[in-house]
């Protein structure tokens, strides 16, 4: 049996056991203390060609011939158009410049459900003259204005207008649970809590629109898609199709699939014969069907009066706007601290206000405003600390011991005993709330590695890179276990030529794509190894060479037992044939849950400064403790956990979609007077990653978001003793408040 054809893994894989062809050793990542990169901080391979300019967006495609497209949209919330000849597109086809015009309604009609529907699309040469086409058009078309409805409470009326004719606007059937005898605990509690917790629907607002460059050559279609799952299409227009996207700006859950702008797009260059480049304005990017959904909960909690947990009875109704949306993260009763004696009700309201879609942990953040809020509350009743009250009523050693760290990170000691007891018109308080999530990818993603006679090595992986550094990671790994720098790896993703790579969604992407380039680089040290003790100055037997030869720091291979005797990368890459050396990383699902892991906890602890004069909140720091297994890049991990800090606080404090009664539209669907968190709303920031020693990777992009909003509403809580349930916080809301608490208005 020749020993290169065996199961033999590298040193830290074998864990000192004899593999053969029929005995599959086991698979780490090896011992973190003896990592050169891994787990260290280190920068982004792509970080100069994103300063410079070099790095190439979906937006800064150009192409020779290309046209521009825009989309038509309704300026009706509700309204029927009966076929497509009401859409008059005569004026438009006759702007010069004006290459392609396509209609959005069937020939049976289209039933418009909110302002922002797509009706009609077209590309003309400059986007300018796509602009004045998609007006004209607007103005030409013959709506049958319909009743309509855009506020939850307006929408849950008997009388109110329905959005969905064959359907109840408000819609039971969710996902419902019921444990325990919830009455009896109730019957008996010595304290009860009885509040309405509302999170707010919050849009995506991502700095690079949706959008795409679609080019057609014969049975072929490129596109160049600013997207969260480059393997997302097989065919687009009837083409096979390419999907291209080197780098993105951003999707958060909205950009899994081409959506109606990106049909449009392909249909439009099909028409045309040439390329057309269709992205979204910043107003389309704000109205259109992609947004997170609100959520309502009416929970009631009954304790003991030494603080057990007893109960809770929790009713939601989600806002999934045009979309049934039921069920949340409080479909078992709680979030984190859960009681045994639990009934659930969920449902959802349609309204004439847009459809929903993933935002960076789906459902999670709303569950936490709402539980969180809730949890503090009924301890504020039982005159008990809110986390005393947690750790009573949860055991987990993990979330325990990430608790009172980020207790003595903040500083909890000195937060108010009793929710408001500050004095004088600014005030101080602290609040804490806690997050779960799963991230262990699945097995699917392949890695393809070549290495050259002159030493170099390139990988590549169909997978993107929203912000999780995928780049980065597959180069780190190569170069960890081949005793390179990062440097020396050069990854290509973002390609669907490319092996398949995993989408990015529920942050999975890094747990299912890293143990793939671990398994490339095991297999590329496996045929590297034998081929290296050929070399003279090493003299080793071939079929020993696993046991006797290692890769070291510096690009050396050398003995182990006389590590003088070395020879560099590039000594031994001279000795590859004319092709290279291919090796290819793929994960079955025993060894990806040897590598990758579900299932992570975190918290957020947050202190805050209220003036009660004029209802400003200032966030004065934010701590974030949070599991992700083993880290890959430290520097990373915290990027991720300060970027969701970072989105956390618009969600607590400045994020709201205003919606108009009358019109049915958003007033405002821009980036000014829909406010996001600017680098002055910044507040201190610590970010503890919690080592669990698990030894396997998880994403840690979502779960450290959801804790955010809730911690700090607890902190304004504990500052003024009035709660704000309504997120988000704003200076009228805190001013009515507590005008009300003093017996007046605001």
């Amino acid at each position: 049996m020749e020993r290169e054809k065996t199961s033999v893994l590298a040193e830290a894989e074998l864990n000192d056991a004899e593999a053969t062809q029929n005995t599959q050793a086991s698979v780490t990542w090896g011992d973190p203390g003896k990592f050169r990169i891994l787990g260290k901080r280190y920068p982004r391979v792509e970080g100069p060609d994103k300063v410079t300019g070099r790095a190439k967006y979906t937006y800064d495609i150009r192409l020779p011939g290309m046209l521009y497209g825009r989309i038509v949209r309704s300026k009706y919330a509700a309204a029927r158009i009966n076929s497509p000849a009401d859409v008059d597109t005569s004026d438009a086809e006759k702007i010069p410049g004006v290459k392609a015009i396509i209609k959005l309604v069937p020939d049976g009609g289209k039933n418009i459900r909110f302002a922002g529907e797509e009706i009609a699309a077209v590309a003309a040469t400059t986007p300018e003259i796509a602009t004045d086409a998609a007006k004209a058009i607007e103005r030409k078309i013959n709506y049958q204005p319909q009743p309509f409805v855009v506020n939850q409470d307006k929408a849950a009326q008997p009388d109110a207008p329905k959005v969905r004719p064959d359907e109840a606007n408000v819609n039971g059937g969710g996902r419902s649970n019921k444990r325990g005898n919830v009455e009896e605990a109730f019957k008996n509690a010595a304290v009860v809590h009885e509040g309405t917790y509302e999170a707010q629907t919050r849009l995506h607002c991502c700095l690079e629109p949706h959008g795409h460059v679609v080019k057609i050559d014969g049975d072929q279609a490129t596109v160049w898609a600013s997207t969260q799952n480059v393997s997302e299409q097989g065919n687009w227009a009837g083409k096979q199709t390419r999907i291209i996207c080197e780098h993105m700006g951003g999707g958060f859950g909205s950009k899994f699939g081409p959506g109606p702008e990106g049909q449009a797009c392909a249909d439009l260059a099909r028409m045309a014969k040439a390329p057309v480049k269709l992205m979204l304005t910043r107003e389309d990017e704000q109205v259109m069907n992609y947004r997170g959904p609100g959520l309502r909960a009416h929970i009631r909690l009954a304790a003991a009066a030494d603080g057990t947990f007893l109960a809770s009875d929790i009713h939601t109704t989600g806002d999934g706007g045009t979309d049934p949306m039921n069920g949340s993260a409080l479909g078992e009763g709680g979030y984190i601290v859960v009681p045994d004696a639990v009934n659930v009700e969920q449902g959802s309201i349609l309204t004439n206000a847009a459809g929903t879609s993933a935002l960076r942990a789906p459902g999670h953040p709303q569950a936490s405003w709402c539980w969180d809020s809730a949890l503090d509350d009924l301890a504020a009743k039982l005159k008990m600390d809110p986390l005393e009250f947690r750790m009573k009523n949860h055991h987990d050693p993990v979330r325990v011991e990430e608790w009172k760290q980020g207790a003595e990170l903040i500083g909890w000691s000195r937060r108010n005993k009793t929710p408001g007891e500050g004095t004088g018109p600014i005030r101080r308080g602290m609040g804490m709330a806690s997050a779960t999530w799963g991230g262990g990818g699945q097995p699917g993603s392949i890695v393809d590695v070549v290495v050259g006679r002159d030493g170099s090595v390139t990988a590549t992986c169909g997978t993107q890179d929203i912000g999780s550094g995928a780049r980065t990671y597959i180069s780190a790994i190569l170069a960890e276990d081949l005793g390179l720098e990062i440097k020396d790896v050069t990854p290509r993703i973002g390609d669907s030529s490319y092996p398949p790579g995993q989408p990015s969604g529920g942050s999975t992407t890094t747990g299912s794509v890293a143990p793939a380039a671990k398994m490339a680089s095991i297999e590329l040290r496996q045929k590297m190894l034998p081929i290296a003790a050929k070399h003279a100055r090493l003299g080793a037997d071939p079929a020993q060479a696993f046991e006797t030869l290692e890769f070291a720091e510096g690009g050396q291979i050398r003995v182990k037992s006389n590590p003088e005797k070395s020879i560099s990368w590039k000594e031994a890459c001279s000795m590859l044939p004319a092709e290279g050396l291919k090796a290819r990383g793929e994960v079955d699902k025993a060894r990806h849950d040897a590598l990758a892991r579900g299932g992570v906890a975190g918290c957020c602890f947050a202190e805050v400064e209220v003036d009660t004069e004029t209802g400003k909140v200032r966030p004065v720091k934010i701590v974030s403790v949070q599991d992700c297994g083993q880290v890959l890049n430290l520097m990373q991990a915290e990027s991720q956990v300060i970027g969701g800090i970072t989105q956390g606080i618009a969600q607590a404090l400045l994020e709201f979609r205003q919606m108009d009664n009358l019109t049915g539209r958003m007033l405002n669907p821009n980036l000014e007077d829909y406010k996001l968190t600017h680098a002055r709303e910044i507040p201190e920031v610590v970010v503890k990653i919690f080592p669990t020693n698990t030894g396997r990777v998880s994403g840690i992009g979502e779960p450290c978001i959801i804790p955010v909003n809730s911690a700090i509403g607890n902190a304004v809580f504990n500052a003024i003793g009035v709660r704000i349930a309504d997120a988000p916080i704003t200076p009228d809301k805190v001013l009515q408040a507590l005008a009300e608490r003093g017996g007046g208005t605001a």
